[in-house]
């Protein structure tokens, strides 16, 4: 009788602007046999924080070398920001200090030759959760994964298995929808987007100052919510109406069946979701308004993400595909 040790397992990485979360996976792609944590280093500067994606992934490839006596079969990447795939680079990362990073040439590098594959974090997630996840209530395949982070963005499953890119890789930024114009300015250079209203780094920002505590996070609103306390539900309120108003777009323009929530606001459960669907009936018209339901993966679908590129290349590899990555672009500024 074999273990799965004898199948192999890949090595997965998520990098985020303040955390990097590793993963070593089995090959029934969500057995996560070993994980990890690092800080990301941002502070110290872009240099440093690719230093320390390496150093990390070189960790978990020992660990992984150690531990089941062989290394990896591929490894996967994913972050935030504009991600050429096809050539494995990380173009632009406003939260890592990023531009033209050769990350998976780098990586490959560091892991002795290891077969690399990148990707874009929130697209990931959502291929996570339309495989091992939530997007299996969508008996079309039709969804959006809707990260609530540091900032907003959108994975959109097309119904055959993938995550739009669009035509240069800026699909699915819901973010960056403006529903309150003449608002806050966005990180991105507008003015009023969505997700200087209802990202977990927008509410985190306003409870505090609600709150008196600069301290307070999205979690501690969500809990004060749940306590009744009228500031918070203020708080709180503003934020699932910019939601409603920029999710009503996206639903008006592509009709998913289901809209998945997760990211860090996600986390607050039905402390979102109930006055979210309710803000949605008030608004919708003519829209069939689709599913509303949390994530099923919640922390770990990027790093599941990640490792299903890795195993995707294992894939190709044993089917005698080129070892290239597919072609494309991803674009968000979380």
């Amino acid at each position: 009788m074999t273990s799965d040790h004898d199948d192999g397992y890949v090595l997965a990485l998520d990098v985020g602007g303040t955390g990097l979360k590793g993963a070593l996976i089995g090959p029934d792609r969500r057995h996560v046999r070993y994980q990890e944590r690092r800080p990301t280093p941002r502070a110290a500067g872009p240099d440093a924080v690719v230093e320390g994606v390496l150093g990390f992934a070189h960790e978990l490839y020992e660990t992984g070398r150690d531990r089941y006596g062989a290394p990896p079969l591929a490894a996967g990447v994913i972050f935030p920001g504009i991600v050429d795939e096809e050539r494995g680079t990380a173009v632009y990362a406003a939260n890592l200090g990023w531009r033209d990073v050769p990350l998976r040439r780098l990586l490959s590098e560091r892991l002795h030759g290891t077969d690399v594959r990148v990707g874009h974090d929130v697209r990931a997630g959502g291929l996570a959760e339309a495989r091992l996840g939530a997007g299996a209530r969508a008996t079309g395949g039709r969804f959006f994964f809707v990260s609530l982070g540091t900032g907003i963005a959108c994975a959109i499953s097309t119904g055959d298995g993938r995550m739009e890119t669009g035509a240069h890789g800026g699909a699915g930024e819901l973010g960056h929808i403006v529903v309150r114009p003449g608002g806050e300015k966005c990180g991105c250079g507008q003015h009023g987007c969505l997700e200087t209203l209802a990202s977990a780094a927008a509410v985190t920002r306003a409870w505090a100052v609600a709150g008196g505590d600069p301290t307070a996070t999205a979690a501690d609103a969500a809990r004060a919510v749940d306590a009744g306390d009228p500031a918070a539900l203020a708080v709180w309120d503003t934020a699932v109406d910019a939601l409603a108003d920029g999710l009503l777009t996206g639903i008006s323009l592509l009709d998913p069946e289901l809209v998945i929530i997760g990211g860090g606001l996600g986390e607050a459960g039905e402390t979102l979701l109930t006055p979210l669907r309710a803000a949605l009936t008030r608004k919708a018209t003519f829209q069939r308004l689709p599913d509303l339901v949390p994530a099923a993966l919640g922390d770990a679908a990027g790093s599941l993400g990640a490792g299903l590129l890795a195993w995707d290349a294992v894939t190709a590899a044993g089917a005698g595909a080129l070892p290239h990555a597919p072609k494309g672009r991803s674009h968000d500024r979380h």
